[in-house]
């Protein structure tokens, strides 16, 4: 499982650790990553993703998981957003054709 965040894809950085000497030696920045479940609404369950804290910060701030992501252009989404984005959108409009119908 790589450490990449399933929906703004923030990842690992690296840079150097730097001694009172100035000595450099490479180290890894690592992204706090949490598995969390948010409940879709549209979808009518909950959706698991590993998402960075910064993440679900903002997609509470946005109002949900539905509202973040058909508000969020696709080029700013990894391809697991697409996905899940299509998957709300499909069944946004199958429930407004059977409130139609």
């Amino acid at each position: 499982m790589s450490r990449r965040c399933e929906i703004t894809g923030k990842g690992v950085l690296s840079g150097n650790n730097v001694s009172h000497a100035n000595n450099k030696t490479r180290r890894r920045f690592l992204p706090n990553l949490q598995v969390t479940s948010l409940l879709s609404d549209i979808l009518g369950s909950e959706v698991r993703l590993r998402l960075s804290t910064r993440a679900i910060r903002t997609i509470e701030h946005n109002g949900g998981i539905d509202a973040f992501l058909l508000g969020t252009p696709n080029t700013k989404l990894t391809d697991e957003g697409r996905v899940l984005k299509r998957r709300i959108e499909r069944a946004r409009a199958k429930r407004a054709e059977k409130e139609a119908a």
